[in-house]
């Protein structure tokens, strides 16, 4: 394991990141051609990161199913990306209940926040231009999503933060400049991946800080649960309505899903960095291996 790297001063880093928001913020209600009519044979997720690229299923399906296809796992996608964001936004506040308001880093906090809801905003936006319907927690995700912003704290809520992050923003990074994709859908991801760098920056920071500072049974506690993001975002990724929305079969498309070696790939090339940087900080257990692995991460 490589030695984690010394955590900087949170005011220092706040400051930095303070003024890259004030260099490079999007506003996606004006940065985003709205009214831009789509393109008929482009994508909405580039078809070598879709679930049921190179699966006996993908290749019986015409062209405008494949479309289609990309249409709802990119709605699916962009539900889940509202649905953390909220969570996200609600955890931080719960945090700076506890911070001092007129420090430089709850002013970062802030404008994180601002970018989130914009972000949301976009997201949904984005899901009513391309012709799709958001996809909706059911009454026991719902639950369980109400709770998590309540345990979302110290080390966890940094933990969080990037496996909500950065999972997205490595796929994004490889597939944004796509020839095959939308250019509406491009141009979000650009405007994603700017912003959510610095988030992912201050949360990285977070964690070090945490580890530094905090006991070793926080950071065992953390290590041993934070797998749980694997059979979940497997879950979420392979959404049985989203085959059903397409026209396919959802339980022989999730099936075929679940064995697909590209879909796989692809997860394990998005986990990648984070998985690295979870280890070297000592936050990575034998029980956290083991769910990434069943998720199909590792």
């Amino acid at each position: 394991m490589s030695q984690a790297a010394t955590p900087l001063d949170r005011e220092t880093v706040a400051d930095r990141l303070l003024k890259g928001s004030v260099k490079r913020s999007y506003a996606p209600v004006v940065d985003i051609d709205w009214d831009a009519p789509l393109e008929e044979d482009k994508y909405f997720l580039p078809p070598h990161v879709l679930s049921l690229y190179g699966t006996p299923l993908w290749e019986s399906m015409t062209e405008a199913q494949r479309i289609e296809l990309s249409r709802q796992e990119s709605a699916n996608i962009l539900s889940v990306g509202i649905w953390f964001e909220n969570i996200l936004n609600q955890a931080l506040l719960r945090a700076l209940l506890h911070n001092d308001p007129a420090s430089l880093h709850t002013r970062y906090v802030l404008t994180e926040m601002g970018d989130e809801c914009r972000h949301m905003t976009m997201f949904g936006r984005a899901i009513e231009r391309m012709g799709a319907k958001p996809y909706q927690l059911r009454r026991h995700q719902a639950l369980v999503v109400n709770l998590l912003p309540k345990t979302f704290r110290g080390t966890m809520l940094w933990v969080a933060a990037l496996i909500g992050e950065e999972i997205f923003d490595a796929t994004q990074r490889r597939v944004l400049d796509d020839p095959q994709l939308q250019p509406m859908i491009s141009r979000l991801m650009k405007i994603h991946v700017t912003e959510e760098s610095r988030h992912i920056r201050f949360a990285r920071e977070g964690v070090r800080r945490r580890v530094a500072q905090s006991h070793r049974i926080e950071q065992l506690w953390v290590g041993t649960v934070q797998g749980i993001g694997g059979p979940l975002f497997q879950r979420l990724f392979t959404n049985p309505v989203m085959y059903s929305r397409a026209g396919l079969d959802p339980k022989e498309a999730r099936r075929q899903a679940l064995v697909n070696p590209y879909f796989r790939e692809n997860q394990r090339r998005g986990f990648e960095s984070l998985a690295a940087f979870l280890e070297e900080n000592g936050l990575m257990r034998a029980s956290s291996r083991a769910m990434w692995r069943r998720g199909g991460f590792l």
